[in-house]
């Protein structure tokens, strides 16, 4: 939790929202999100439009989990895959409601569907 304090702090500053990437280092999707996110193209659109946080959820299939509370935080009462994607505002206003659960295929996911998404973000209404 102090980890996403900080981002939310920093993304107030900087006129940044907060992207958290609630995942799993065994799970395939949360894994193939990240290796996009590290590549050159996609680590400088992020560098410029969001402050970025990656979350273990541990193994939510079995028992509770890890890390949930941060999800409750901001209306996510489960994980129901990995990742979960969620995107905040500088003020902790979950923006993407609808979507953030729908990342668990990220890995079959397109480059450019991936980078469109996060750098043409709008707000989910």
């Amino acid at each position: 939790m102090a980890q996403v304090d900080a981002a939310l702090v920093r993304a107030e500053r900087s006129d940044k929202r907060v992207l958290l990437v609630m995942g799993a280092n065994w799970c395939h999707d949360s894994r193939g999100l990240s290796g996009w996110l590290a590549e050159p193209r996609f680590a400088e659109m992020l560098e410029a439009k969001y402050e970025v946080v990656y979350i273990d959820v541990c193994y939510p299939q079995r028992g509770e989990g890890c890390n949930i509370a941060i999800a409750q935080r901001f209306g996510i009462q489960s994980i129901k895959g990995t990742p979960t994607v969620l995107i905040l505002s500088a003020q902790g206003l979950l923006l993407n409601r609808k979507s953030a659960p729908k990342w668990r295929n990220a890995a079959s996911r397109s480059e450019e569907e991936i980078y469109v998404y996060f750098d043409e973000f709008v707000p989910e209404s």
